[in-house]
């Protein structure tokens, strides 16, 4: 089980655009090989993955930890069937322990490995109705949007299932962070440019990679966000939340139209939230929830000078619908929209390093955002699609479950398939 709150699924790993050139050894095929062999025997050590991945995917995917957290989540895979192949790339059908994928795999000029992506191999719903059947058929509790960003900013929606009704939303509240910080460099309070120094007490545990780098390291604010955007880093969410601080976080919900942010003061780092989850639970949990609302930010304070030491995963939900950060689809497309609104293009770069394993033709979609979340009993996927004439199309699925944990890879595999299918009937149905 992920001790993160993982707003990088695991499949998803960003896949690089092809470029023409001759073909090299290894080729695609043979690396597909190595791909698949390796699911069977993860975690791979760093050496071979660096004779395999190149760097740039490396990097993009949160370094030996993120592409063995991949090839996790994948499971041990099986070929079905190739379905196009060519010497720098491969598209296969796969067979995994919870769900049948397509893998798409693309190598460099050197023949290593620079864009793998595994998306669902599912039926994509081609009306409403037949979506709205692929929702019910998830289980849990779902809420889902389908929404048109209109010029003037405000969402039109089109489609939805209790799109009004606020859900856990895992690792997605990140873009209030992200909201934030493009706020403070509107306001010369801050710039992307700025060295951050990583601080110990400020670190979280995984996902990410950036708990593992030494007290002192610089990075820019631009990298923090990068890092907490597409690959979910907890540690570079929270020194963006204690550089920004918390109270400009929580102004963040409520200029970005979350309907309730009441239920998300105080706004908690996840380094609080893994101390009142993965610890003393329930004790600290119901202590904590006991308080009145005005001594909870001095114990949110207090949670997070704590050592991160003594943590254990847990593996059912843990007080989903108390202790979590909250938001509807329909808070999540004015997230988008007041992002969007910003206009700076450090936002939009991290919101698109990866695309969520969405996969659309970059042709009829130039641009993809994407951020999720998940814990145990929690799963939400977002994405916002540019279509090539500049309308924005926003479709949110949440699915959560309070008692029992989600099987994330078969719900995560479903929920892209939907996604996918609502993206492409938004811009049919607005065509129209």
């Amino acid at each position: 089980m992920k001790t993160a709150i993982a707003g990088v699924i695991a499949v998803l790993v960003p896949l690089v655009a092809p470029a023409a050139h001759a073909a090299e050894v290894p080729t695609a095929v043979q690396q597909l090989e190595w791909v698949v062999e390796a699911t069977g025997r993860v975690p791979v050590a760093d050496a071979e993955l660096q004779q395999h991945i190149a760097q740039v995917l490396l990097t993009a995917a949160g370094g030996s930890a993120g592409i063995n957290a991949a090839l996790t989540g994948l499971g041990r895979l099986e070929v079905k069937r190739v379905v196009t192949e060519a010497p720098d790339q491969i598209e296969a059908a796969v067979h995994g322990p919870a769900d049948d994928y397509l893998l798409a795999l693309h190598v460099d000029q050197t023949g290593l490995i620079d864009g793998l992506r595994a998306t669902a191999d599912d039926p994509v719903p081609s009306s409403w109705p037949e979506l709205d059947a692929q929702l019910a058929a998830l289980g849990g509790r779902v809420s889902f949007g389908a929404s048109e960003i209109l010029p003037d900013g405000r969402c039109r929606d089109v489609h939805g299932v209790q799109d009004d009704v606020q859900r856990p939303l895992g690792s997605a509240f990140k873009l209030y962070v992200l909201g934030a910080l493009g706020k403070a460099v509107a306001e010369h309070k801050a710039s992307w440019t700025e060295q951050l120094a990583i601080r110990d007490d400020w670190k979280s545990l995984p996902s990410g990679v950036l708990q593992n780098q030494p007290a002192g390291t610089r990075l820019p604010l631009s990298e923090y966000a990068d890092k907490m955007i597409s690959i979910s880093d907890n540690t570079a969410t929270d020194h963006l939340i204690h550089r920004l601080g918390r109270d400009s976080v929580q102004r963040q919900l409520t200029a970005f139209g979350n309907q309730r942010p009441s239920a998300n003061i105080p706004f908690l780092t996840t380094k609080a939230l893994f101390e009142l989850k993965a610890t003393q639970y329930p004790a600290r949990a119901d202590a904590y929830l006991a308080l009145p609302r005005w001594a909870r930010p001095a114990a949110v304070a207090g949670l997070e000078r704590l050592p991160l030491t003594g943590l254990t995963s847990w593996p059912k939900p843990e007080k989903i619908d108390q202790l979590e950060w909250f938001g509807s689809p329909d808070d999540i497309c004015r997230a988008f929209s007041g992002l969007q609104k910003e206009n700076q293009p450090e936002i939009g770069h991290a919101l698109s390093l990866n695309d969520g394993g969405l996969g659309l033709d970059k042709a009829k979609f130039p641009e993809v955002w994407f951020k999720g979340g998940s814990e145990p009993g929690v799963l939400t996927l977002n994405y916002l699609a540019r279509t090539a004439d500049g309308r924005a199309l926003v479709t949110s699925v949440m699915v959560s479950d309070p008692v029992a944990p989600l099987d994330e890879g078969h719900v995560s595999a479903r929920g892209i398939a939907v996604a996918k299918g609502a993206v492409a009937l938004l811009a049919d149905t607005l065509r129209r």
